[in-house]
C-alpha cells in the first residue's frame, strides 16, 4: 500500500543514463543471509498480493536462495527492498539502498516494551506492547526527508491498525 500510495519509493536510478524509472508494479527485493553471502530475491507484483501471497512467495523464494536454486532473473529487477536485521536480534541497523533502487526499509528484532497508552477516558496508563524498529535508507536526489517521514509514517499506521484478517 506505501510503495502505490507514494511512487518515489518504488523507483530505480539510472546515473548514467540520468533517468529515474517508476516501478509499473512492485517488486520489492528481500534480502536473505546465505552461505553464500547476502542475496536479495525479487517477489514480482508485490502490491497485488495479500498477507497469505506474500509469505508463500517469501518462504518459496527463502527456500529456493537457501538450496542455490533461485535464478539469475530472480535475483534482479527489483523496484524496493526489505532487509530483516532483526532475524539475528539486532534493534536497528543503517540498511544500504540496492542500487539501482531509490529505497530500502529494514526490520529490526520485535521485542516487548512498556508503552504509555492514552485510554478513553483521556487517562495514561502503562501497558507492555510488541515494539519493532524500522530504518528506512532512500536516495537524496530522489526523495526528501519530509517524504520519507510521511512514508515511514504511513507504514507504522497500518501495522498498528494490526487488522489484516481480510488479508488471509
Amino acid at each position: 500500500e506505501a510503495l502505490k500510495q507514494n511512487p518515489r519509493f518504488n523507483a530505480n536510478i539510472d546515473t548514467e543514463a540520468g533517468t529515474i524509472t517508476y516501478g509499473a508494479s512492485e517488486n520489492i527485493g528481500i534480502a536473505m543471509d546465505t552461505p553464500r553471502g547476502l542475496l536479495v530475491p525479487v517477489i514480482r507484483d508485490a502490491g497485488d498480493l495479500n498477507i497469505s501471497g506474500l509469505a508463500h512467495q517469501i518462504s518459496d523464494l527463502a527456500a529456493r536462495t537457501r538450496n542455490n536454486e533461485v535464478t539469475p532473473d530472480e535475483l534482479a529487477g527489483g523496484t524496493f527492498t526489505i532487509t530483516d536485521y532483526g532475524s539475528d536480534g539486532a534493534l536497528f541497523d543503517t540498511p544500504i539502498v540496492n542500487q539501482p533502487e531509490a529505497a530500502i526499509l529494514g526490520t529490526g528484532a520485535l521485542v516487548k516494551r512498556p508503552v504509555v497508552v492514552t485510554n478513553e477516558f483521556d487517562e495514561d496508563t502503562i501497558v507492555i506492547r510488541d515494539m519493532m524498529y524500522l530504518s528506512l535508507s532512500y536516495d537524496h536526489r530522489l526523495i526528501d526527508s519530509a517524504v520519507a517521514a510521511r512514508f515511514l509514517s504511513s507504514i507504522k499506521a497500518r501495522l498498528e491498525e494490526g487488522d489484516f484478517s481480510g488479508e488471509f
